[in-house]
């Protein structure tokens, strides 16, 4: 199930793309899966086929769908993809780890704010 929000400045598509990510991250929509129709999408979210087209077109060019001429979109590689993504978290993690060595955390306090942030329950320091 796809949820918009219409409150966020993000595009419609942008919003679009996120879900249809998360959900193939998941397993939701697994590996090979054909995608729901530009048609019967818009319809469901009750938005413009031109946004689903657009967002389809964005998930396709970074690698999540791929196209079948005459058949549809298709769920990628979901392996290759999330290991894509943590390289990409790792990445970020690094300097987020770098910053911390530069404001004096320590490994341990970097450690239990990962943790926190990771459970839900916020990243706030006592000190």
């Amino acid at each position: 199930m796809i949820l918009l929000d219409l409150k966020d400045s993000r595009p419609i598509y942008e919003q679009v793309v996120e879900r249809l990510q998360e959900l193939m991250m998941l397993g939701i929509l697994e590996e090979d899966s054909q995608m729901p129709s530009v048609r019967s999408l818009a319809m469901e979210l009750s938005i413009n086929p031109n946004t689903i087209q657009r967002a389809y077109g964005e998930l396709e060019r970074r690698g999540y769908t791929y196209s079948v001429k005459g058949r549809g979109s298709f769920v990628g590689s979901i392996r290759k993809l999330r290991e894509a993504r943590q390289a990409e978290m790792a990445k970020k993690l690094g300097g987020l780890a770098r910053e911390a060595k530069t404001i004096g955390i320590s490994r341990e306090e970097f450690a239990d704010l990962a943790h926190q942030a990771y459970d839900g329950q916020g990243m706030s320091r006592e000190g």
